[in-house]
């Protein structure tokens, strides 16, 4: 079903369909009209002679040079070749589509000044599947995403690299050619309106989002299936107890991780148990940890909301006609963002990687074989696994620096403070990659742990998805070859397969 940019906002879920379900965009009558309304009010300026930033001058410190009339169309061209300049690997095709999906309901936003046409044809590149090729560096997060911008406005023109819908790499032209669209000759404003926002580090946070937040409630699951293994309690999920610190975020886990425990043979059996008088932290704990991550997501969801929403453009048309200069292409408010997941994340990450070590030490154990091994010493087990997801935490760790808390001054400085947010939604993205194979590598751990603890049974919703991840990892027996069995479990991390499962059971929030 189509996605329309109208006068109402786009969701969030709006955004995901189309950068990574290829869905098409249509415009509304009703933002082609007030386009069209709009765009008149910048003829008017253009018509007036009177010097207006981004219509008749230069950009960034060169804002004071006058710019003749025979001159302003190749003002806009000019624009866009020069601040293609990224370098470096190519960005995701999901994040491309994202970028530029956020930049259309900016266009469609009433403050742009764009024509309908052009509009309209930064659609038509979505609907066509055409992907212009987009480099890791070269945006500094402020005066918009600028280089990542300036490439899909590079396709736009029909200049520049793109992929085509069946991932080719071919030049722009080419790819307009084959699906019958033209060029555009960008007129006044046109330029500065394709790349002055933050739709890059908008669009990977709602992509981060649209993962993060599965992953969330998966690590519940996994950290369910690690208490049963290590013979833990549920008592310490009751809602009473977690209503004395009412967190949103961890009554809500809290609440999961009971549900997720109901009916386990394995916790009823060991209730009365004088040895173990507390769980360590790792188990019980993981509600207000893997709670305060969760509300870290709420805040960050309200954030890409309200910037979803936005009209993001300078200069601005308002709506009297007039441009006005401001600065809210800044991304501090998505870059904060963006960092602060990145620490919420590494520290979930940090306390699953601490359950899966207490599953392999057979002196905090409670029983289990050492490293879950079939014959100690012959076999080393999960040993080695444990390794690579105490490496994948401390790159985690690494990428929780933030990146909002640089800024190299540019453009003469002008541009003497910017948010680097940008660099926060490359490194939120690969943090939250080393998250699903951190969850993967403790569902793997604990699925062979419960294996283990045989005839004893884990409670249904675990069972099911510890059967599945047994089944493509082998379970316990003697030493393999790890990394496939780790890497089939990532993937049914990725996929959401282990998560389906487990909500065939339980109702998770």
């Amino acid at each position: 079903m189509a996605v329309e940019v109208g006068v109402e906002p786009l969701t969030r879920a709006q955004l995901v369909a189309v950068a990574r379900g290829f869905e098409t965009v249509t415009l509304s009558d009703e933002v082609l009209t007030r386009l069209e309304r709009q765009r008149s009010a910048i003829e008017a300026l253009v018509e007036s002679g009177t010097p207006v930033y981004g219509l008749s001058t230069g950009f960034g410190s060169l804002a004071t040079t006058f710019i003749s009339p025979e001159e302003r169309r190749d003002l806009q061209r000019s624009l866009i070749r020069s601040h293609a300049a990224g370098v470096g690997a190519e960005v995701e095709t999901e994040v491309v589509r994202a970028m530029m999906v956020s930049r259309l309901t900016n266009l469609c936003s009433g403050v742009s000044g764009v024509r309908p046409s052009t509009a309209e044809a930064y659609a038509a590149l979505l609907n066509a599947g055409i992907t212009p090729i987009v480099h890791e560096f070269g945006s500094l997060g402020c005066s918009g995403d600028l280089a990542p911008l300036a490439h899909a406005a590079l396709a736009l023109m029909g200049e520049g690299d793109v992929r085509d819908r069946g991932g080719q790499r071919v030049s722009a032209a080419e790819a307009l050619l084959a699906n019958g669209l033209a060029p555009v000759v960008l007129a006044e404003k046109e330029g500065l309106a394709l790349i002055n926002g933050t739709d890059g580090m908008l669009g990977q946070l709602i992509l981060a989002l649209d993962d993060g937040m599965a992953l969330m409630q998966l690590v519940d699951v996994a950290a369910a299936m690690s208490i049963q293994a290590l013979r833990g309690t549920d008592q310490v999920f009751l809602a009473e107890i977690h209503a004395l610190r009412p967190h949103a975020g961890q009554m809500v886990s809290a609440a999961n991780l009971l549900a997720l425990l109901a009916d386990s043979v394995i916790v009823n059996s060991h209730l009365d148990d004088a040895t173990q008088v507390q769980d360590a932290y790792s188990l019980r704990c993981a509600p207000q940890v893997h709670g305060a991550a969760r509300d870290t997501f709420g805040f960050a969801t309200h954030i890409a909301d309200v910037e979803l929403a936005s009209g993001i453009d300078n200069p601005s048309v308002l709506s009297d006609g007039s441009l006005a200069s401001n600065g809210n292409f800044h991304g501090a408010p998505v870059g904060f963002a963006l960092d602060f997941l990145a620490i919420a994340v590494a520290d979930v990450a940090s306390m699953s990687e601490r359950r899966t070590d207490r599953m392999l030490d057979v002196s905090r154990s409670f029983g289990l074989p050492p490293f879950l091994a079939e014959q100690a010493g012959v076999d080393s087990g999960l040993m080695i696994a444990q390794y690579a997801q105490a490496a994948l935490v401390s790159e985690m760790k690494r990428l929780a620096t933030p990146a909002s808390v640089d800024s190299i001054p540019s453009s003469g400085m002008q541009e003497d403070h910017v948010s680097m947010g940008w660099h926060a939604a490359r490194k939120l993205r690969k943090s939250l990659h080393a998250f699903a194979d951190v969850i993967a590598i403790e569902l793997l751990t604990a699925a062979r742990a419960l294996a283990l603890r045989e005839p004893l049974t884990p409670s249904p919703a675990t069972a099911a998805v510890a059967q599945r991840v047994n089944g493509v990892s082998g379970g316990p027996g003697h030493d393999r070859w790890l990394s496939p069995e780790i890497a089939a479990v990532g993937e049914l991390v990725r996929t959401g397969e282990l998560l389906d499962i487990a909500v065939r059971h339980v109702a998770l929030s």
